[in-house]
């Protein structure tokens, strides 16, 4: 091996051994930055110190040279070692490997069959408990088209079950003929199971299976003169064919395949999947990566374990095949590893899953088109990305900023008439919203509606944090540009708090409303800056101004939101809320056990006591603080 590398490092590289199994790759101070199997541990772990041969080991330069040391760990299989790998990659959370999007950003429809009059339910973290699940749904309003063709269609209970249990008449969604009721109402349970039986036939993609059944179905009913039940069937059938019609036929198969297209441009990665069922694409979504130091097998490898592993969007769907541009490392290990989790989910029936890199053929057909689809979507993403650049640039130039503006926060204050004051910031990261920066402040000083005053507490304290944070905490960040919602007058108040702080030197700007002057004359949203009187002229739905009105807008929604939930929270609240030493469980067995506050301030000291979970000291602090009423 070569002799820049540690001495240390050089041993062990020379003593490697050809077993399969895992290595760990750590940095100077020990902490693990890359974690990776291998049927071969010798040959795979010294590949990465070789000299470049014109293959994609040039993408190493990063992660070779953050190497200090490494660990391996001998395993009896390449199973075993993908199994350990992805233990070892939750543990230790290492830099260069692959984080795939969280996966609570999929929805996943799920259907429990050991319930009463079962319902579709959205779950975002599928287990395994017997429940069928369906899935998953890359976007939250492809899911809930799904569920509105089965309830106008299928017509499944939407309710709870606690709300089932607790209901005494009908609600709307019977009233419209979308639900059967069995809340109330005495139902055919082999009717309704049937029901069941066709979403999931539905849900699964059996559509030739269940335009069949429907058919015989129809056909009954109509022989029977029971014309209402015939054109149940036949609106099923309808939606089905709607359905069908969607989903593009590429193959004629009887498998369930999953197609993984990749793209790269450097260290950026873009993968597209493709799932067909028998031969229809039923859905597709492309993923960015970017930062990648790990060359492509590598990329497939990280994706198999994360998409189709436990907590993974699709742990519940695991298909026949899975076609990938190249094989991983140790691929017949993976490929037995997602055969067994596929049967341990479907009950432990056999369910082989196949890891394929077609070379030819229809598969191969198949394995273009990802590729294709994950290029077009690489450009596309491309071109987002530099429209933004263009209106951040656009903005930096029209308020003169020092850099351009990547990271924008808008703060609102939101009340009720003067209660419930809440301050809201939102913040935009290369001109999307990024959630992980909102905050909410509750007001503390201010309950008379002064907005001046909420706003300069709210901001006191979100520049406070800033100063008080970490250095590897980005959550409290300065942004490159603060919005104020408001003309002069609020963004006075805005350079104020950061006066006080001095944080003389951040960008500040104040975003007025659209209003009509006194003339009738109809003035669009302005700009105000720091130091200047008239505010900055931006053309009317231009892209700038629209990115700072999002920005504003987002602000308002969030604010909104926060002071709704405070006035909720406070209209709920009891007076038994406020006696030291009654917490929530033993103020709800109160209220369950004695009716009211006024129940439990007329009740004796032998009935509180009576109460589960109610001591003496706690009886003593319900007298001192809840006098009788006079």
């Amino acid at each position: 091996m070569t002799s820049e590398l540690p001495p240390k490092l050089n041993d062990k590289l020379s003593a490697l051994t050809r077993e399969p199994g895992c290595y760990l790759f750590r940095n100077r101070q020990g902490v693990v930055v890359y974690v990776g199997k291998a049927s071969c541990l010798r040959s795979r772990v010294r590949s990465y110190f070789q000299p470049s041969s014109g293959d994609d080991r040039i993408l190493f330069p990063m992660l070779v040279a953050s190497v200090f040391d490494l660990e391996t760990i001998v395993t009896a299989s390449e199973k075993e070692a993908a199994i350990l790998e992805n233990g070892l990659i939750k543990e230790h959370k290492p830099r260069f490997n692959i984080k795939l999007r969280d996966d609570k950003e999929y929805l996943t429809l799920r259907v429990r069959t050991d319930v009463d009059f079962p319902r579709l339910e959205f779950v975002r973290r599928p287990t395994v408990d017997g429940a069928r699940y369906f899935g998953p749904y890359h976007s939250a309003s492809a899911a809930r088209k799904t569920t509105h063709l089965v309830e106008k269609h299928f017509q499944l209970r939407t309710c709870t079950d606690r709300e089932m249990k607790s209901r005494k008449r009908v609600c709307l969604q019977y009233q419209i003929k979308r639900c059967p009721g069995p809340c109330v109402h005495d139902i055919d349970r082999a009717e309704y199971a049937a029901r069941v039986n066709s979403v999931m036939l539905f849900l699964d993609g059996r559509h030739d299976e269940l335009t069949k059944d429907l058919n015989q179905k129809m056909t009954a009913a109509s022989t029977e003169l029971n014309f209402e039940l015939a054109a149940i069937y036949r609106d099923q059938l309808t939606a089905v064919d709607s359905v069908r019609q969607t989903q593009r036929i590429v193959e004629n198969s009887d498998k369930d395949q999953d197609i993984v297209g990749l793209y790269r441009e450097g260290d950026l990665v873009e993968l597209a999947v493709m799932s067909l069922k028998r031969g229809r694409i039923i859905d597709a979504v492309s993923i960015s990566q970017p930062r990648v130091e790990i060359p492509d097998d590598e990329v497939i490898a990280s994706f198999v374990r994360e998409y189709y592993g436990e907590a993974g969007p699709a742990c519940q769907r695991i298909p026949d095949e899975v076609l990938v541009p190249n094989l991983p490392e140790g691929a017949a290990g993976v490929m037995e590893w997602l055969s067994c989790a596929r049967a341990e989910r479907a009950g432990g029936k056999a369910r082989r899953c196949q890891l394929l890199a077609p070379s030819r053929g229809a598969r191969r057909r198949l394995l273009d088109m990802a590729m294709e689809n994950a290029k077009h979507a690489f450009e596309e993403k491309r071109r987002v990305a530099e429209a933004v650049d263009e209106r951040l640039a656009r903005i930096q130039q029209k308020l003169r900023l020092p850099v351009v503006p990547r990271r924008i926060e808008c703060i609102d204050i939101s009340h009720s008439a003067g209660q419930d004051t809440v301050g809201a910031i939102v913040r935009l990261k290369d001109g999307v919203p990024d959630k992980s920066g909102y905050k909410s402040f509750n007001v503390k000083t201010v309950d008379d509606g002064d907005d001046y005053a909420a706003m300069f507490e709210v901001l006191s304290r979100r520049f406070q944090r800033a100063r008080q944070a970490a250095e590897d905490d980005t959550s409290w960040e300065l942004p490159d540009l603060l919005v104020v919602d408001g003309g002069r007058g609020q963004l006075g108040v805005a350079l104020a708090a950061a006066g006080d702080l001095g944080l003389h030197g951040l960008s500040i700007a104040g975003l007025a409303k659209e209003r009509e002057t006194v003339t009738g004359d109809k003035l669009v949203d302005r700009v105000y800056l720091p130091g200047q009187k008239n505010p900055v002229s931006l053309k009317a739905n231009s892209p700038e101004l629209f990115l700072l009105a999002m920005a504003r807008d987002e602000a308002h929604r969030f604010a909104n939101r926060g002071r709704k939930k405070r006035g909720k929270a406070r209209t709920l609240r009891s007076a038994l809320d406020d006696v030291p030493g009654i917490g929530p469980k033993s103020c709800q067995s109160l209220l369950k056990t004695l009716g009211s506050v006024d129940g439990v301030r007329a009740a004796s000291d032998s009935a509180i006591l009576a109460v589960p979970g109610i001591s003496k000291k706690q009886l003593a602090a319900i007298r001192e603080h809840l006098k009788p009423s006079s």
